[in-house]
Formats: structure tokens, C-alpha cells, sequence
């Protein structure tokens, strides 16, 4: 149930269904001020939450910025999300924005900064419970010949919480493994670290998906409206909803 509402709260919290909605009253009302107010909301949110200054800005406070990192890890614990989907289609596999989470992990596992992959992710589709992350990057990394003996999957969880509570049993199994790179992207790494941390499992952050940092000098970067900064805006308002919600339900502190 936790996990069906907090999905339903992420979706009506999209700064996009807002102004869908100030939109639908300016077209529909009858009345002509509340048109006039919410057509004027509308396209001063539209002005605000597509400028890219204002977004970087704002990322770079709550995102976790990228740190020194040692030179060997047991362990990168990657986690799903939006990572990885399969077409069936096609018969292919279709990697998301947050794909970079794998991707980064892979390098790391090729230079022999991470000794093992830690995948984990179950659905956390409302739909397609059938779909398994975890399995389609287990199925990508033996595809680019990554041993299973150096794969830990788990497969269960469908949000961050389960990510700690699940690799933490996972981990528990190796003792030998007690050096942990946590990977995700900036944006989810500070409520991914804090549920780590209530979980007793100590993790160094590995940030992607860097967004903060990506910030210009030039004029157009200041002016020059990019609705691909309303979807930013739509992952930042779900992670700080989802750290509120997780002190609420005491999964972090």
C-alpha cells in the first residue's frame, strides 16, 4: 500500500502535472479572472522550471557531490531504478537515463576498482511486476562477459529501503566483502546513503548522473528556456518527497 501511494504522491507532485492542471482551469473555467491567474501561473512556472541556471543551482544543493574514492572495493552496489527495460519487441534490451548507474560500474569493474557487482532491484513498475531490473543487468553484464561468480543479485526490492535491507542480507553472506562503493545517480544518493546507513552498512558514494555541475557561463545558458529541465525538476521533487516520506515511515533519520 506504502508502495502504491508513494507512486501516486510522485506523479501529482510533477511540477508538469501542475501546469497540465493550471492549463486545463485557464481552457475550462468559467471564470475569467481565476482564467487569467491560471494561465499566468502556468507560464511563469513554465519560465521558471525550464531555465537551466535555476535548475543547476538548485540540483547542486541537494544533490551528493562526487568524493575521493580509494583505489579497491569489494563491492559495487548498484542500485535499479529506471535503469534497464527489454523490448520484446525487438528482443533487446533498452537502457534508461539511470543506466549510467551500470554503465559507471562496469568501468570501475574493468579498471578493478570494484572486485564484485551488487545488482539490485526488483519491479518497481505499478504495472509490469513481472519485470525484474536485476535480472536484465545480471543478463547485460554476463553478455559482456563479467563472470557470475563476481555478480550478487538480489531481485526483491522495489525501493530504496529494500535496496539497503536486501543487500545488507546479501553482504552478510561475505564476510570477507566489507568495503562497499554505493552507485546511483547524484540526485537519489542522499536518501540512498541514509538508508544504507540505518541498515548498519557503511557505504562510500559513487554519484551519476551528475547534473549539478553542469552549469555554463554563456547567455544562453542563463535565458534560454529547456523543457528537459521540468523532467530534473519532476526527479528532484520526487527524491525530496521520498526522503520525508522514508523519516516519516522511520527507514532513515
Amino acid at each position: 500500500m506504502f508502495f502504491f501511494f508513494s507512486k501516486l504522491l510522485g506523479y501529482l507532485l510533477f511540477p508538469i502535472v501542475w501546469i497540465i492542471a493550471l492549463l486545463a482551469i485557464a481552457i475550462f473555467s468559467r471564470n475569467k479572472n481565476r482564467r487569467k491567474r491560471s494561465l499566468g501561473v502556468a507560464f511563469l512556472l513554465l519560465i521558471i522550471l525550464s531555465n537551466s541556471f535555476i535548475v543547476n543551482k538548485i540540483v547542486s544543493i541537494w544533490d551528493i557531490n562526487p568524493v575521493p574514492i580509494e583505489e579497491h572495493y569489494d563491492v559495487g552496489i548498484v542500485l535499479g531504478g529506471s535503469t534497464i527495460t527489454f523490448d520484446k519487441k525487438y528482443n533487446r534490451s533498452i537502457f534508461h537515463d539511470n543506466g549510467d548507474r551500470l554503465i559507471q560500474a562496469v568501468e570501475l569493474y574493468k579498471k578493478g576498482t570494484i572486485k564484485k557487482i551488487l545488482i539490485t532491484g526488483g519491479s518497481a513498475n505499478l504495472i509490469y511486476k513481472d519485470v525484474k531490473e536485476a535480472k536484465l543487468m545480471n543478463s547485460f553484464l554476463r553478455s559482456i562477459d563479467i563472470p557470475a561468480s563476481d555478480i550478487l543479485i538480489d531481485t526483491l526490492a522495489e525501493n530504496t529501503h529494500q535496496n539497503a535491507v536486501y543487500s545488507k542480507e546479501i553482504l552478510q553472506n561475505y564476510p570477507q566483502l566489507n568495503n562497499y562503493l554505493l552507485i546511483t545517480s547524484s540526485m537519489h544518493m542522499r536518501r540512498a546513503v541514509a538508508c544504507f546507513e540505518e541498515e548498519n552498512v557503511q557505504v562510500t558514494p559513487y554519484p551519476t548522473n551528475l547534473l549539478g555541475s553542469a552549469g555554463k557561463s554563456n547567455l544562453e545558458y542563463y535565458l534560454r528556456p529547456d523543457v528537459s529541465n521540468i523532467l530534473i525538476w519532476n526527479g528532484m521533487i520526487h527524491e525530496m518527497i521520498g526522503y520525508v516520506a522514508y523519516w516519516i515511515k522511520g527507514y532513515i533519520n
